[in-house]
């Protein structure tokens, strides 16, 4: 799936205000909902990686193990993780801008036509958090609860550079965690991490769950 930051990231090709704000669906619906269904279809075709199964494995060897993701393409989920806290909300979920009722039907990814809410008329439009909308509140409350309280905070594939979800690390350092950092490259967290792996998660990630297994047994 393109990342909307990186040398191939989406961002670098269209404009976020063109897309992804309140704003610019109700300028031109049309062309953002195609967008969305042309993302959808791609998500839809695409299997978690080795990193998402790993995830969801550590939380049937280790208690109390929650994901919380910026990512809105419900690949933890599918992988198998049970407790999930999406900030930026989920491109499968969709419901009505009018009376916030949700859609809950099968929708054709390759149906490019706008749909609208049986009970009032509205447009209906995707669970994504656009830029100028609030991260869900409850959400992000419980999710900066957990990672001040947690032992290890493992910090995978993300630039930490998108307020307020790059606090949640700081929030565990600040409880006392373990703060472990997986990417390909340096981000602005790297400087306050305690260990910080340069590589793929789908490569590292299995790796290390093996290596703490064979530990316990010691």
């Amino acid at each position: 799936i393109p990342t909307f930051r990186g040398k191939d990231g989406i961002w670098n090709k269209l404009k976020p205000e063109e897309l992804a704000s309140f704003d610019a669906f109700m300028k031109n619906p049309e062309m953002v909902w195609e967008w969305y269904q042309y993302r959808r279809k791609i998500i839809s075709d695409t299997q978690p990686n080795p990193g998402h199964y790993t995830i969801a494995e550590f939380g049937r060897h280790f208690e109390n193990v929650s994901v919380v993701t910026q990512n809105v393409d419900n690949l933890h989920r599918r992988a198998g993780s049970k407790d999930v806290y999406e900030l930026h909300g989920n491109i499968e979920v969709n419901y009505c801008i009018e009376c916030g009722e949700p859609y809950n039907k099968q929708i054709d990814y390759s149906d490019k036509n706008l749909i609208k809410c049986g009970s009032c008329g509205g447009y209906i439009r995707p669970g994504v958090v656009w830029y100028g909308e609030a991260l869900p509140q409850d959400v992000f409350a419980k999710s900066g609860r957990l990672a001040s309280q947690c032992d290890v905070c493992f910090i995978v594939g993300t630039s930490a550079v998108v307020y307020p979800a790059a606090s949640i690390p700081l929030s565990a350092k600040q409880g006392g965690a373990y703060l472990v950092e997986i990417n390909t490259d340096e981000t602005e967290m790297s400087h306050i991490v305690d260990y910080s792996i340069m590589g793929k998660s789908g490569e590292i990630l299995p790796v290390m769950l093996e290596e703490l297994l064979k530990f316990r047994e010691q």
